[in-house]
């Protein structure tokens, strides 16, 4: 492992560093820190919670010049609360330094952000429409930026940024440092690094330092209509202390967490339309135990820090394998056992074996459980509360009348009376849930996967048949 130490930095930005507990640079940071040093352009593949931020913001850091009140780096982030968690870290980093931070963002006053703004901050962090909210108004000026950076470029993608990043970058000098940040790199994300960066260096985190050992991974091979009472009866089963189920779409997410609630579980759900005071209110809620199941898309997901998911379910398997690392990792943690549970239709099943390949590790198909094994599940949830309070033995207040039910009842038909008052029986309340196309079939991926099963042969497919377009409107988030 690199110290920080090791990797000549300033006394000042060491001191901060120290301060903030940390030693040893993660992969990331040692790959990319001086390579950001010298100046150069860099392609950075990882994860949250991988140590990105500290990776970009301790070399623009130390570019700053603090005599210059200009606006010397800009960070562009996909949500409120990256932007606001990436700028806290910039300050404490650079507190030793005193460079000026500021984050700006949708949903918070903008008078106020203009007024920070005409205190000279060294550094934005901020969200694509906010800082071209700020340009139009001539309250940001970026002609003395020297480093851009995009974070979650991936994430900024899927919610339709493409767009406003790209007016944004027309603002900044030609002569800069551009560094770009993405778990996955879809090809438009690729598009971009070739038009507005220079040579750039790709540095990646190895797939097998991203994947979770103490997961059980499975996947369920189920069709599109059938996935949400599959979902109800598996967690009627499992019984999970706390569950994420993930979506592919905003209206995805709605549904299954309104559809959810009218068959009895607690559930939010949470995606980057919500109101910065209500997704707070649903992360607190969640984890304090008061909500059984979040529902979330990829985005709203990110970068949170939630302990004690025993579950997670992916009603929509992801485009991307690397997505699924970062999805599944929400439980497992802190050395604590987690389940994962895939939904695929057939068509998407060279989906599951991409991901199988980059994880390496096979995931075991778990077959649907019927109403009755859900009912059975829910009934030795029972069983165990019921188990808990006797071993609690603090029922000396309830002696009486219990004396009372047995001399009047059989004994088995009190327990059987208990039992069904205490038990949630499985509901069969229609709901709707709008049903999406299958994703496109990886036809390279699914040909290799067949042409190793049929001995080297390849796998020929019927030219006349219509293939699967993918749906004209833009994908949400």
């Amino acid at each position: 492992m690199t110290k920080f130490s090791e990797l000549t930095l300033s006394p000042a930005i060491l001191k901060s560093v120290n301060r903030m507990g940390f030693e040893e640079a993660t992969p990331i940071q040692a790959k990319t820190i001086p390579l950001s040093l010298e100046g150069k352009d860099i392609i950075g593949q990882a994860q949250t919670g991988t140590g990105k931020t500290a990776a970009f913001g301790i070399p623009l850091i130390e570019k700053i010049d603090l005599k210059l009140p200009h606006v010397q780096g800009i960070i562009i982030a996909p949500t409120r609360e990256l932007a606001i968690q990436v700028s806290e870290e910039l300050y404490k980093l650079g507190s030793d330094k005193r460079a000026r931070v500021l984050a700006v963002y949708g949903g918070s006053d903008i008078q106020r952000q203009i007024r920070a703004l005409k205190k000279g901050p060294h550094i934005i962090v901020g969200t694509p429409g906010r800082i071209l909210d700020h340009i139009k108004r001539r309250t940001l000026r970026l002609d003395h930026v020297h480093t851009l950076i995009l974070d979650e470029a991936d994430e900024m993608l899927n919610m339709g940024f493409i767009d406003d990043i790209e007016a944004i970058l027309s603002q900044v000098p030609d002569e800069r440092q551009t560094l770009l940040f993405s778990a996955t790199m879809p090809e438009p994300i690729r598009r971009i690094a070739e038009r507005f960066m220079k040579n750039p260096e790709t540095v990646r985190v190895k797939a097998k330092e991203m994947t979770v050992p103490l997961i059980e991974q499975y996947f369920v091979k189920v069709h599109e209509r059938e996935k949400f009472d599959v979902l109800s009866r598996l967690i009627d089963v499992h019984s999970p202390e706390l569950a994420i189920v993930f979506g592919r779409t905003k209206r995805r997410v709605d549904e299954l967490s309104r559809a959810l609630d009218i068959r009895g579980y607690v559930a939010e759900g949470i995606h980057g339309d919500l109101t910065q005071a209500k997704r707070l209110s649903v992360l607190r809620k969640f984890k304090e135990g008061k909500v059984d199941v979040l529902v979330a898309t990829d985005v709203a997901a990110r970068g949170l820090d939630i302990s004690g998911v025993t579950h997670v379910y992916n009603y929509d398997i992801p485009q991307d394998p690397e997505s699924y690392v970062h999805r599944i990792g929400r439980t497992g943690r802190a050395g604590k056992e987690g389940m994962a549970v895939t939904f695929v239709s057939p068509r998407e099943m060279s989906y599951l074996r991409v991901v199988e390949q980059t994880t390496k590790k096979r995931m075991q198909q778990m077959k649907p459980p019927t109403w009755n094994e859900a009912f059975e599940g829910q009934q030795r949830l029972t069983m165990d509360r019921i188990n808990d309070i006797i071993k609690d033995n603090n029922l000396e207040e309830y002696m009486n009348i219990a004396r009372e039910l047995l001399a009047e009842n059989d004994a088995l038909d009190v327990t059987a009376a208990v039992l069904k008052m205490m038990t949630k029986e499985p509901d069969k309340t229609p709901v709707h849930i709008t049903e999406e196309r299958p994703l496109p079939q990886k036809r390279d991926s699914y040909q290799k996967t067949m042409r190793s099963r049929r001995g080297g042969k390849p796998f020929s497919h019927n030219k006349n048949r219509k293939s699967h377009r993918r749906p004209n409107r833009r994908p949400q988030s």
